[in-house]
């Protein structure tokens, strides 16, 4: 199973030369993927303009939106076009993750239906597709370029947890993400990816990743409740258990990265709860990425 780790773009105010850092580190390190989540009505970084700036001082790791909340983005044909240029500026290295999101504020300030949300997921998934084989050009003779590094498409993975996100799986992209869970719900959730795949009559299988929290050292788990229970504190009673749920000490870790790799999962990124940069060596260290 790959480890990925993610950048501390959504912890709030984290400067940028920490977020640069951070990835050139991680890179060094050997974990496979740098990751990046989405809120609109939050202090965190747009994730493709995090990844941009983490490709430019990275050459190996992928770079993973986990997921980027598409229905915000209204302008279906500027989403491709951005995801393709990242793309090709990366060397081919995006593998980008979109959901549909659940936060009510972030839809009001989007002018965005939270109920039309499936919807807009569909016809954004129909039409950067076609934008990025050629076909969608607007009024030019040209297409929408660049092309993607890797054609038809940059690496396509969607987050869900419903019959709908799995068909839509198996229809337009190359794999699945959980974000949060327990190893369990991955299993069972992966076996609906794979279930789904099959009945669309898609060859080989689908890629399946899944991403959890981490905070180590002496101020691990202090960082981790004040974080979790901040970004998931519209949740209610629920953030309690995300924040519960982080992983605060290398046992922890090497337990979900056990459960999760019996679990079938190809990829795992675990994402930080504390900006400080010393946790990419502790994580390197703990997972034995590298080495």
């Amino acid at each position: 199973m790959d480890v990925g780790i993610g950048l501390p773009a959504t912890i709030p105010g984290v400067d940028g030369k920490t977020v640069v850092e951070w990835a050139r580190r991680a890179d060094d390190a050997g974990f496979t993927s740098l990751g990046t989540i989405d809120r609109l009505v939050y202090p965190n970084y747009e994730p493709l303009i995090a990844l941009a700036a983490a490709a430019a001082v990275t050459s190996r790791a992928r770079l993973v939106t986990a997921v980027l909340l598409a229905p915000l983005r209204t302008n279906a044909p500027l989403l491709a076009k951005q995801a393709a240029s990242v793309d090709q500026l990366s060397g081919g290295r995006l593998t980008l993750g979109l959901g549909l999101g659940g936060r009510e504020d972030d839809f009001e300030v989007s002018g965005v239906s939270l109920h039309e949300r499936g919807r807009i997921m569909e016809h954004h998934l129909q039409l950067m597709d076609r934008v990025w084989s050629g076909q969608v050009s607007g009024l030019a003779p040209d297409p929408m370029g660049p092309p993607p590094a890797r054609p038809p498409r940059p690496e396509l993975i969607l987050g869900g947890s419903v019959e709908a996100t799995f068909k839509r799986v198996a229809t337009y992209a190359d794999g699945w993400i959980m974000g949060g869970g327990t190893p369990d719900q991955f299993k069972q959730g992966a076996a609906a990816v794979d279930a789904a795949w099959s009945a669309a009559g898609r060859e080989g299988k689908p890629r399946n990743l899944a991403l959890t929290y981490f905070g180590l050292g002496p101020d691990g788990a202090k960082a981790a409740d004040a974080y979790l229970h901040h970004y998931y504190g519209f949740l209610g009673p629920v953030a309690d258990a995300i924040a519960g749920s982080a992983a605060t000490d290398g046992d922890t870790v090497k337990a979900y990265l056990d459960a999760y790799a019996a679990a079938g999962c190809d990829e795992l990124i675990l994402f930080p709860c504390s900006p400080d940069l010393g946790q990419v060596e502790l994580l390197a260290e703990v997972t034995g990425v590298g080495g």
